[in-house]
Formats: structure tokens, C-alpha cells, sequence
């Protein structure tokens, strides 16, 4: 693996760095959340955080694993921080879901630093929906928005699924500024 060096690093290669030392260690990790949106947007929005995903892994067994990259855990038990970094790495609850649907395709980036295994557009955009949807989190419109300027995102997959999420109404308000774009 290339040297790395923290501090210059984009949340892509972070993301790829830590996603690949994981994979070596025989756990698989996927991107998730505002880092996906980072992204995706062309760095439209800025994320400090990368979320990752992983199933069956405690932290305890994590730890270790960070620790070689530089990275510590916080008072926050699920937050790891590296010094030299400005992004901080964290580890929400499993399974992936975006809202109550299970993700089971992912996206893949390669840059020098490995692969990072991450949402697809189309899961990154419902990922941020369910935010909207559910909490009312007009923040999360806005990135939903940013991925769908950048990104082709089948909005017919989006709409049955914002049926499913029972969030219809919704869904029509995020078609409508969508369209105002």
C-alpha cells in the first residue's frame, strides 16, 4: 500500500485507505451517509465523517485495526479519530438499509489507495430521502438534490420505493424542486 499521508488526502482516498485495510483484515466495511454525498456531488457538499457499514464485527475487534491506521476511538464509542486526518471514521449500527429496504448492491471506486465499497447513487439519494422522509431533514433534501444534478439516478426506482417508505407526498415535493434544477 502507498504511504499515507493524512492530511492531503480527499475523502475518497481516506475512504478507499481505511475501506481496503479493513477488507485485508477480513472485514468488509460500505460507505454510507454524507461521505457518499461528498462524493457524488463532486464535493458540492463536505463531509468530515465516513460512515461505514459493517455486519457480525464489534468494535473491540475494530479497534486494533484502526489503531494501525493512526486512528483511535473517541468518548463517542463509534467515532474514530486520526490526528493527522481531517475526516473522522465512524461505524452506525448494521445492517444496511436505506429506510426499511435492505441494500445489496454497492458501488466500487478505485484510486491508488484501494477500493472503497460504497453506496450506489441510487442508494445514496434514498439514504438521504429517508432523513427527509422520516425527520424532516431538509439538509438531506438538498443532498438528495446535489446527487440527482451529478449523478443519473432512475427516479422510477425512487418513486416505488418512496412508496414503499410510505412517503409519497414527499416524494412529490423532492420531483418538484428537482425539476426547478
Amino acid at each position: 500500500m502507498r504511504k499515507l499521508d493524512w492530511k492531503k488526502m480527499t475523502v475518497t482516498e481516506v475512504g478507499a485507505a481505511v475501506c481496503n485495510h479493513l477488507r485485508n483484515n477480513k472485514i468488509p466495511v460500505v460507505l454510507s451517509g454524507g461521505a457518499c454525498v461528498s462524493i457524488y456531488s463532486n464535493n458540492q457538499h463536505t463531509s468530515r465523517d465516513l460512515d461505514f457499514v459493517m455486519s457480525d464485527y464489534s468494535l473491540k475487534e475494530i479497534d486494533p485495526i484502526m489503531e494501525s491506521l493512526g486512528f483511535r476511538r473517541t468518548e463517542n464509542h463509534r467515532h474514530y479519530e486520526n490526528p493527522d486526518c481531517i475526516y473522522f471514521v465512524e461505524f452506525p449500527p448494521s445492517p444496511l438499509m436505506v429506510g426499511e429496504e435492505f441494500v445489496t448492491k454497492t458501488a466500487i471506486i478505485k484510486n491508488i489507495y484501494g477500493k472503497l465499497r460504497l453506496l450506489r447513487p441510487v442508494d445514496s439519494v434514498k439514504d438521504r430521502l429517508s432523513a427527509f422522509y422520516h425527520w424532516n431533514d431538509r439538509q438531506a433534501l438538498e443532498q438528495a438534490i446535489l446527487i440527482c444534478k451529478t449523478k443519473r439516478i432512475d427516479k422510477n426506482e425512487i418513486k416505488k420505493w418512496s412508496q414503499k417508505e410510505g412517503a409519497l407526498e414527499k416524494y412529490k415535493y423532492f420531483a418538484e424542486l428537482l425539476k426547478k434544477e
